[in-house]
């Protein structure tokens, strides 16, 4: 079984549910309290003993990669003036991991951006991590998936329940309990179904465990939901072929290319925040005691 040493984040979306804001920024850029969402991204792959990341970028996406990049300029002023810990933590994240960016040219869909990414990853097994899925966990959820890979040696697609009302807003996995806790095989999966046509609540989110014969697949998938090249057919097509699992991962999961959701990143992260945790709940507290007063 082939260890599982690369991931592939595809950066290259516009962002166009955070404008005006990522006319100039990418969104992956936005912060969450203290860092970027791409670098919780990038530092959840580390954690989860991953060696490469390739980026899937996009005209316009360059401050991404200057931001995991070193720089001789700032490193120089920050030394000069004895910023010895911010020095510290800028160096730390151009070391984090090895980088290397493919250019989508063509917005043509997730499934396509994975696909720019074949002549990089190889013929061997990866991981897919969306740009703005965050995943809060005591064990990292890309971690979760290689361990539960180690055990299965298939692929795997992270899942989480959702209300049946909104499952049309999402990739649906229906599939079997097996042996293994929290998991199911797949046995059929769905873009965005239409309300009634699948009785399943398990959405796929934002990270995959993918086996390298998904880039033939990708290859052969013709337009489908949007006019875009779909992952989630590919990933059918691939299930059929040698089978895959849907696992339900442990942990709290942001959606952070929503404005809602990155709202709900922004509070829950800023209260575990060692240094601004206390001072931000008194703030919290005190607004909501001020709203109930005027209520």
């Amino acid at each position: 079984m082939q260890k599982i040493r690369k991931a592939v984040i595809p950066v290259a979306g516009m962002g166009t549910r955070f404008l005006p804001a990522t006319k100039a920024i990418p969104k992956e850029m936005l912060t969450i309290v203290d860092r970027p969402t791409i670098q919780y991204i990038v530092e959840e792959v580390v954690a989860s003993g991953i060696e490469e990341v390739i980026l899937i970028t996009s005209a316009g996406k360059s401050a991404i990669e200057n931001h995991f990049d070193y720089d001789f300029q700032l490193d120089t002023v920050l030394k000069e003036k004895n910023k010895t810990t911010l020095r510290e933590e800028l160096n730390n994240i151009s070391n984090l991991i090895d980088v290397v960016s493919v250019r989508q040219k063509e917005p043509l869909g997730l499934g396509h951006a994975i696909w720019m990414a074949r002549n990089v990853v190889g013929d061997e097994p990866f991981v897919v991590l969306l740009g703005d899925d965050l995943v809060r966990s005591a064990v990292p959820c890309c971690k979760q998936m290689i361990e539960l890979y180690n055990r299965v040696g298939e692929s795997i697609v992270a899942i989480q329940r959702v209300p049946m009302d909104q499952t049309f807003q999402y990739g649906i996995v229906e599939g079997v309990e097996t042996e293994q806790d929290r998991t199911f095989k797949v046995k059929r999966m769905v873009e965005k179904p239409a309300p009634g046509t699948s009785n399943s609540d398990m959405a796929i989110i934002g990270r995959y465990l993918l086996m390298p014969e998904i880039f033939d697949l990708l290859e052969k998938t013709t337009p489908g939901h949007g006019g875009e090249i779909q992952l989630t057919d590919a990933l059918l097509a691939l299930s059929n072929r040698r089978g895959m699992y849907a696992y339900e991962f442990t942990g709290r999961r942001y959606d952070a290319g929503d404005k809602l959701g990155y709202l709900k990143a922004i509070v829950d992260f800023a209260l575990e925040n060692p240094s601004l945790g206390d001072p931000f709940r008194q703030h919290l507290h005190k607004v909501l005691s001020t709203e109930s007063q005027n209520n």
